[in-house]
This record gives C-alpha cells, structure tokens and sequence, in this order.
C-alpha cells in the first residue's frame, strides 16, 4: 500500500507543477520557452533557499522529474562544487550534477536522429 502513496504523491505534485504551466500559457502571454525557463529558475531559487528539497523528498519523482526539479539539481551541483573547487564550481558544478541527464538527452537525440528522417515538414 505503501507504494501505492509513492505513486500517488508524485501525480499530485507532479500534475500540479503541469497545472501552473497549463495555466501560465492559457492566461498569460508568456511564451512556453519563458514558462519553461521560469521552471528552471524556479527550481534554482527554491533550492537555494531550502525549500525545494522537503517537497522533493515528500513528492519523489512528481518533483524530480519536472524542469523544476532540474534546477535544483543544477543549484546542489553548483553549491557543492563551489565547497570542494571554490569559485570555479560556479561554472563546473551545474555540468557535474547534470551530466548524466544532459548526455542522455544529447545520446537519445542522436540516436532519435538517426533511426527517424529528420527534415522540414514542408
């Protein structure tokens, strides 16, 4: 039954993080690019001021997942590599922390790519 919670949690936060962005692009004139990019920065200052992480930890993959949940991990990665590197992890710490998710996607891309006929639909 546990699990079943685990799930559940993750759809409600996860279904709500969709909700915000649903609405931002409905009632605004934001462009998807600038909502995503508010994600992202989102989840940077929520890290930074260590609210993120308690929803993380009760929401699991519902926060994880979503681009907020990039930020955060981009915002843990420059913070700890500033501790171990100094000033330098500014620009190295968000790469390490996200280098397995960034070389996915670059991998996935490529071999999406490369299976499919890529081109201009018209």
């Amino acid at each position: 039954m546990d699990i079943f919670w685990e799930y559940f949690k993750a759809f409600i936060a996860g279904g709500a993080l969709c909700l915000i962005g649903q609405i931002l692009i409905d009632k605004t004139k934001l462009t998807p690019a600038r909502i995503l990019t508010s994600y992202v920065v989102a989840g940077v200052i929520l890290g930074a001021i260590g609210v993120y992480q308690p929803f993380a930890d009760w929401a699991g993959a519902g926060a994880t997942v979503p681009l907020t949940g990039f930020g955060n991990l981009l915002m843990k990665g420059v913070k700890t590599a500033i501790a171990e590197d100094g000033p330098i992890g500014i620009l190295t710490g968000g790469f390490t922390a996200a280098a397995g998710g960034i070389g996915a996607a670059v991998f996935f891309s490529v071999l999406a790519a490369a299976i499919f006929k890529p081109g201009d639909k018209n």
